[in-house]
């Protein structure tokens, strides 16, 4: 009966939402203040895809009833990993991981290399993991990294990985190693829950909507993500996902390489008194070959076997023209030698620069020039991979969030995954708002340069399905533009009585408030039960961490430029409360109360038209509503456990 209602409601949701936003669009567009009437339509389109997506999710809701009895020969290594956090957390965690019944091993990932850790990993009898020489002046990856460089020195069959203050239940693998019986289940779940946050979460930290009906609806898709924490992965998935990124990788490397080449020889012909037969045959020959290998790439041959055969008649080209006593301009060779002709790629592949080939196809190369520039670029490929510390990275390196990125390739590989919705272990959440904004910050621009990178609509070996819940995950972050719009909108009203609607009229509200109506009642009935508001509040009132995202994200993809990657903090910062962090948020809320007084006293006085005054001082209200939570947010002083309550026994009865 719960999926029959939910679907229920979803279809009157859409209908209504598509009713209102198509009458918007064509009837109640107030073209003489285009310049908010068109950005409030376009908000108001972009909300209704968002709660079309959720829709969608939470319409093929999976209620599992558990997990069959798991296997006790399965092997399972768990994996911790911390890099700063306080050693008395992170030996809380081991040990009680050490205490899992299921048969294992613990190891702790040190990504610090601290001394003293691994000295109380050893007293403890706990394995103990650490970056070797390998990876120094080498790319780490962060957490990614440390997970990958754990795999190559382990041999679980299964990892459960567990962040530094996750505490586990002794049971968390006898409830989830069973599912592992079907052979392509690469993935199970379970949700993150914080027994530091007080019965009002000040901070928003518990998500119970998205470790809920969200998972569940997505499980129900084949398109439950790993979060970071608290998941256990098949070994098999993760190696065979780094070796086919490692392929796929050098693959493209070569292709761009090749295209390199032949504008580097496209260029040589052009070169002033070229005559000679002999060079325009061994620039044919050269040509031919690129051509050859680009052919036997589509044929799917050995990549070393195509890059030794190109690169060797390459040689012989060259060596040709010095016997033929050709000369070519130093210049040439010595813009060779000093052009970035490659970088290290995603996979740890070295990659041709964007500004190579810009540079090999602008300049006037002289034969012998171009062909020295080709083989610079040949060499500059290598299946080695000696730029990275390992031959293979299972976990992706894509983005500051590596889960979600890992489970996408996994799933467009084919494999499948489970949301297991019972709390089986207890972690720490932010205890102020400056830590609470790092991570959420974090979780978005990681998000953000996975939709760029990778975007699921358009990443083959996905189903349709698959495709929409990735996408909706990303989508939820743009909200940040939107917000901007509905805080905008009212302002400008009561302000300066400029409508982004063309009138108030009847045909508005018979079609916006049932579509409000019911766009409530489903996150009701969908979380039967379970309070959405205060993440409602968040979603808006984080609207400057999200455009900062959104911001960082693109210029880190698009150009480069680091993001500045930092751990969260597991306890509270020092210093009283830090206004200063809700700034934007401040002065908008300041701007809405006067928007509200203004248009109060323009009612009074026969200036403003009754209806839409007290429509837009409603919308106000429900704007400062939103914006309140970040008052508790700031005088938030954390969680204080009460006397005598040691950590492990900071536990809740269950989801």
């Amino acid at each position: 009966m719960t999926r029959f209602w939910t679907r229920l409601v979803v279809a009157l949701t859409v209908i209504l939402g598509l009713n209102y936003v198509a009458w918007r669009w064509n009837s109640s567009l107030n073209w003489d203040a285009w310049w908010i009437s068109v950005p409030l339509v376009l908000a108001e389109t972009y909300s209704l895809i968002d709660v079309m997506l959720f829709g969608m999710t939470v319409w093929n809701l999976k209620l599992r009833s558990g997990a069959p009895e798991a296997p006790r020969d399965a092997t399972v290594d768990v994996f911790i990993t911390t890099y700063n956090e306080p050693l008395d957390m992170v030996m809380t965690t081991a040990l009680a991981a050490q205490r899992i019944r299921h048969p294992h091993s613990t190891w702790i990932l040190d990504d610090g290399s601290r001394p003293e850790l691994e000295s109380l990993a050893e007293e403890h009898g706990l394995g103990y993991v650490t970056r070797g020489e390998d990876w120094t002046d080498r790319p780490r990856h962060a957490k990614a990294g440390n997970l990958n460089n754990a795999l190559m020195v382990t041999h679980g069959e299964f990892l459960l990985i567990l962040d530094a203050d996750q505490i586990p239940e002794p049971d968390i693998l006898d409830k989830t190693v069973g599912y592992f019986n079907n052979r392509r289940v690469a993935l199970v779940q379970t949700p993150q829950y914080f027994s530091n946050v007080p019965a009002d979460d000040p901070l928003g930290s518990q998500a119970p909507l998205f470790y809920g009906p969200i998972q569940q609806g997505k499980d129900g898709w084949n398109a439950a993500f790993f979060c970071g924490s608290n998941a256990i992965l098949r070994r098999e998935a993760l190696m065979q996902l780094g070796l086919v990124g490692y392929v796929k990788e050098t693959e493209k490397s070569i292709r761009r390489a090749l295209a390199a080449s032949r504008s580097a020889i496209r260029q040589a012909r052009k070169s002033p008194g070229l005559e000679s037969p002999l060079v325009f045959q061994v620039l044919d020959e050269v040509e031919a070959a690129t051509f050859e290998a680009q052919q036997q790439l589509d044929r799917r041959e050995p990549l070393s076997e195509i890059t030794y055969r190109v690169r060797r008649r390459v040689d012989q080209a060259v060596q040709a023209l010095v016997m033929a006593d050709v000369s070519a301009l130093q210049a040439d060779l010595e813009e060779i030698a000093t052009m970035e002709l490659a970088h290290v790629g995603e996979a740890g592949v070295p990659v041709v620069a964007d500004d190579a080939v810009k540079r090999m196809s602008a300049r006037d190369w002289s034969p012998l020039g171009a062909l020295e520039s080709v083989q610079a670029v040949l060499d500059a490929l290598s299946v080695e991979r000696n730029h990275e510390a390992q031959p293979v990275m299972p976990l992706a390196t894509i983005s500051v969030t590596e889960d979600m990125a890992t489970a996408m390739r996994m799933h467009a590989m084919g494999w499948e995954s489970v949301y297991h919705h019972e709390i089986l272990a207890y972690g720490l959440a932010p205890e102020d708002l400056k830590t609470m904004l790092t991570q959420r910050l974090r979780w978005a621009q990681g998000t953000i340069q996975v939709m760029l990178r990778e975007n699921p609509l358009v990443q083959p070996g996905f189903k349709l399905g698959q495709r929409l819940m990735y996408f909706a995950t990303m989508w939820t972050y743009l909200s940040g533009y939107a917000a901007v719009i509905y805080f905008t909108a009212p302002i400008i009203y009561l302000l300066l009585g400029i409508l982004p609607v063309g009138s108030l009229s009847t045909d508005f509200f018979i079609r916006f408030v049932p579509f409000m109506i019911v766009n409530q009642l489903l996150f009701a009935v969908a979380g039967r039960g379970i309070s959405t508001w205060r993440g409602q509040q968040y979603s808006l009132a984080l609207f400057p961490t999200w455009i900062k995202a959104c911001s960082t994200a693109a210029r880190n993809v698009w150009f480069g430029r680091p993001l500045g990657f930092a751990v969260t903090p597991k306890a509270r910062q020092s210093g009283g409360p830090s206004w200063s962090l809700i700034r934007p948020q401040i002065v908008v809320s300041a701007m809405l109360a006067v928007a509200a007084v203004v248009g109060l006293i323009r009612l009074a006085t026969g200036l403003a038209e009754p209806l839409g005054t007290l429509v837009n001082v409603a919308w106000v209200i429900f704007d400062l509503a939103v914006m309140s939570v970040l008052i508790g947010a700031v005088r938030y002083k954390g969680f204080v456990l009460p006397p005598g309550t040691q950590p492990e026994e900071r536990k809740s009865d269950g989801v």
